[in-house]
């Protein structure tokens, strides 16, 4: 598996109060687009500009998002932004855990989607975090590269509880964009979602800090056969995650757990691994070790599986 190289391009963040965005852009940056990740808890937000486009009006003047179309994007281009507001660093192995709930939604969009209708999805789906409490973290973005089952975008949210989970699914504004602006544009949807924990620790819950701003985002999806749910499944998760706490060098947080979704069953479990860059990804991927882990503990017992990955870019440190 491949990973996608780092742009060329020159980058650099404002970081605004989210309650004057409208007020702070000016008619100049109105006319840019905008790429953004970040918390919708705290007092900023971190957003910023690559390339200029024509805008994509969203409500609640929220920058619209820049997305290149799926088929012609470049392996070089960048997906997504996350906002940083610290630069410390924290344990993988913490001994203090919180509960925390993923959100995995998986979406296949139409072969002749236009880049103003997949600004309008994106844009529209980030907006749903201004929408609802309980939502602690939120990234979205082009998968990085083709593969069998034809997604091409992902959505990851975190919750702080199941209830607020709940109460995300049966959102007004949330139905009414799965209506207008995700299953016009695209012909299929896959929801995973999952309860686990991470360090009980604010950079950690939030996604938030230096080593939160850059690296790969990878998504593995799997279903495991009927007979090894129980012992024989947790015992393959809990080897993975045995080796991935000796790569801390290459591992900012990994989650993962037992499918919750009603809505898909198509998966019985969920497993998000940020990686510190595309270059530690592809060490890992490409590694011995979880080769001879997937081999030996989950092929013999995995019906299906699925795996995507989306980078993230770096952010700048201009101050408005």
């Amino acid at each position: 598996m491949k990973g996608v190289g780092f742009s060329q391009s020159t980058h650099f963040c404002r970081v605004i109060n989210p309650s004057l965005l409208s007020k702070k852009l000016s008619a100049k940056q109105q006319k840019m687009g905008f790429v953004m990740q970040c918390s919708s808890y705290g007092t900023c937000i971190s957003i910023c500009i690559s390339h200029r486009f024509p805008q994509t009006s969203l409500s609640f003047h929220v920058p619209a998002h820049h997305w290149n179309r799926f088929k012609s994007a470049r392996r070089n281009q960048r997906m997504m932004v996350l906002c940083s507001v610290d630069d410390r660093s924290y344990n993988l192995d913490s001994p203090r855990k919180i509960k925390i709930v993923e959100h995995v939604c998986l979406l296949k969009a139409k072969h002749d989607l236009s880049e103003e209708e997949e600004n309008d999805m994106l844009g529209y789906l980030y907006t749903t975090q201004y929408q609802m409490g309980g939502v602690v973290a939120i990234s979205l973005g082009r998968i990085s590269s083709p593969n069998p089952e034809r997604y091409t975008h992902a959505l990851f949210m975190r919750f702080q509880k199941k209830e607020n989970l709940e109460k995300f699914y049966e959102n007004p504004f949330y139905m009414k964009v799965l209506k207008d602006y995700v299953m016009t544009y695209c012909h299929g949807l896959t929801n995973v979602d999952y309860e686990s924990e991470v360090a009980d620790e604010m950079l950690s819950i939030f996604r938030k800090g230096e080593e939160f701003n850059h690296g790969v985002e990878f998504v593995l999806l799997i279903s495991f056969n009927e007979d090894a749910l129980g012992n024989q499944a947790e015992h393959a998760l809990a080897s993975l995650a045995s080796m991935m706490l000796e790569s801390p060098s290459l591992i900012v947080q990994f989650t993962h757990g037992l499918n919750l979704s009603p809505s898909s069953k198509e998966y019985t479990h969920g497993v998000v691994i940020r990686f510190r860059s595309v270059e530690a990804f592809e060490i890992f991927i490409n590694s011995k070790e979880y080769k001879n882990v997937w081999h030996s503990k989950f092929q013999p017992i995995v019906h299906k599986s699925f795996s995507l990955h989306f980078s993230v870019d770096p952010v700048g440190t201009e101050i408005m």
